[in-house]
This record gives C-alpha cells, sequence and structure tokens, in this order.
C-alpha cells in the first residue's frame, strides 16, 4: 500500500516523485498497452521511444484472462502471428507473468521512467501491487466495476479514472466509489480509432466545472496529433495515448496508436504550448518595451498617469 502523502493543494495528486494538476507540467503517458503483442523485445523497444520522446510514463494493460474473457467466448478460435488459437489462449499469450513485469520493471528503473497499468480485474490489482507502481489508471471499460475501483483506492494510490463509453451518472458514482480526493479524471471516447466529430474535447471544461478539485486529463485514441494539443491547450493535465513501434502491426489498437516520430512531436508539442500558456495574468514583457516605444505614438493618459505614480513612489522611498 501506498503511503499517505503529505498535504497537498486540491487539486494536486501524487505520482512517483511528481504530482499531476494545475501548475505542473502535463503528465505524458505512452501507453504501450497490448501493443508488445507479447513480446519483452517490443515492450522495450517501445519504453526506449517513450523515453526518447521525453514522456513521463508507459503504461500497460494487465488481466487475468480466466476472469477478464466471457466464458463463451474462450474456445473460439481465430488467427493470430503464432497460428490458429482459441481465444482464452491468445488472451494468455498477450499476457506478461511476473517474470515479464519484473524485466519491464527492472528496465524502466535503468531507463529512469515511470511505469504503470490498467489492472482489469482485483487479482491484477493485487498482482500490480508486488511491484509499488506510482498510479493506477481505470480503463473505461472498467468504470462500472465498483469492486475494482474499491481495490484500488484502498491501495491508497492516484487512480486515474477514464470515462469513455460513460454517461455523466455512471462517471458520478465511479467519483463516488473512488472518492474524489485521490484521483484524475480522463475524458476519453472508446472509438479506435475516434472520430474526430466524437472526441468532444470541451468534455474537458465540463469536466473541470462538475469537479473543480479534481484534476482533468484526456486519454485519446484518435489519428493524428492536433486533438491531444488541443485538449493540452483545454487544460488537460495529464495526457495518454497509445503508442506503437509499426501502426501496420498486428493488434486491435496498432491503428489508433503513435508512431516514435509522432511521439517525439508530441510531447514537443505539448512542452511549447504549456509554455505558450502562461499564467493568465496580462503584463507588458521586457521585449515589448522597444516596439512599444517605436510605435506607440501616443502614450495615453493612463500611461502617463501610471509613470507619474512610479516616479512618486520612486521619490518617496
Amino acid at each position: 500500500m501506498a503511503s499517505i502523502p503529505a498535504i497537498l493543494p486540491a487539486n494536486l495528486r501524487p505520482v512517483g516523485s511528481r504530482h499531476i494538476g494545475n501548475g505542473q507540467p502535463v503528465y505524458i503517458t505512452g501507453e504501450i498497452g497490448i501493443n508488445h503483442n507479447g513480446e519483452l523485445e517490443n515492450a522495450f523497444a517501445l519504453i526506449d521511444a517513450a523515453v526518447a520522446a521525453g514522456c513521463d510514463a508507459v503504461k500497460f494493460q494487465k488481466r487475468t484472462p480466466e476472469i477478464c474473457t466471457p466464458r463463451d467466448q474462450w474456445d473460439i478460435e481465430r488467427d493470430t502471428p503464432w497460428g490458429r488459437m482459441t481465444y482464452i489462449d491468445y488472451r494468455h499469450r498477450v499476457e506478461f507473468d511476473e517474470d515479464g513485469y519484473r524485466a519491464i520493471d527492472e528496465y524502466c528503473r535503468k531507463r529512469g521512467i515511470d511505469w504503470f497499468a490498467s489492472p482489469w480485474d482485483v487479482p491484477s490489482v493485487e498482482f500490480l501491487e508486488k511491484f509499488d507502481v506510482p498510479v493506477y489508471k481505470v480503463a473505461s471499460a472498467s468504470l462500472t466495476d465498483d469492486e475494482l475501483l474499491q481495490a484500488m483506492r484502498a491501495t491508497g494510490r492516484t487512480v486515474v479514472l477514464s470515462t469513455g463509453m460513460s454517461t455523466p451518472k455512471q462517471i458520478r458514482h465511479a467519483v463516488e466509489v473512488l472518492g474524489s480526493e485521490n484521483i484524475v479524471i480522463c475524458h476519453a471516447t472508446s472509438t479506435y480509432p475516434a472520430k474526430n466529430e466524437e472526441l468532444n474535447l470541451r468534455m474537458i471544461k465540463t469536466l473541470q466545472s462538475e469537479f473543480p478539485n479534481v484534476p482533468v486529463g484526456y486519454s485519446g485514441h484518435e489519428v493524428g496529433l492536433q486533438t491531444t494539443l488541443a485538449a493540452v491547450a483545454l487544460g488537460a493535465v495529464f495526457v495518454e495515448r497509445h503508442i506503437t513501434l509499426d501502426r501496420a502491426m498486428w493488434g486491435s489498437d496498432q491503428a489508433a496508436s503513435v508512431e516514435s516520430q509522432g511521439l517525439d512531436r508530441l510531447v514537443r508539442d505539448i512542452r511549447i504550448i504549456e509554455t505558450a500558456l502562461g499564467d493568465g495574468v496580462k503584463k507588458v514583457y521586457e521585449g515589448e518595451l522597444g516596439p512599444m516605444k517605436k510605435l506607440r505614438r501616443v502614450p495615453g493618459v493612463i500611461a502617463e498617469a501610471e509613470a507619474a505614480a512610479s516616479s512618486s513612489e520612486a521619490t518617496s522611498v
């Protein structure tokens, strides 16, 4: 169980050595998910891509196949890169065991990047507790699973809640189950890839208004980068995008993922945007003084009054 953090401002959430919230750099997560296709070498290559781009963390998905796969689908056969196999065998094929996650944990420590996961069932929460992950993520599909939410809350760790495929009442209920004091809420649309007309990015503002003391982020599944950057401009303080080695690779999430070059641009542009957003307080910058002197023909009565007041204050001192 995570230690109880020191009292923080209401809009900040601890994540390892960082915080998520207003006034903090956007926390950028490259979601590997199951895009590794069960291969550690793919996972390591995706971690390398996230590190090179400047991401704060990578994220995986952890399932207990027998719990998360409906029983009537276990024996359905499907074609895979490893030959024809039953769906339950496929689900096991793309899951890492404890040794696999220990290798991932060691590799992330060596590369200096956090990792965490979306647990899809209670035993997966118990499994991930072995690794002291800095945060948990509730997948949109799990938002209505009260037992799972309660298990994540009981760890004492920050929980990031994705809200795709969910109604406002379902979101409010999930927040009640998790407690609002240690969560981050992410706007999301759960189609892969998501259409631009279904992204509804103004929901970021809606969530900020309804949950004013909760940091709000964005989990995107669209093609392209512009809309994720727009989410940051709208105030998202946490960003998550699926990442892949090649969008043409086999797998259900690859087409809605960002390749390494796109990830580089995304992180670069998020950092530019958060710098450019500023603090919202109007000021005259030093770099404007030269153009003002050159171009402003009439100083105006306000400028004259301000100059007189400044001169008076200097004299009195």
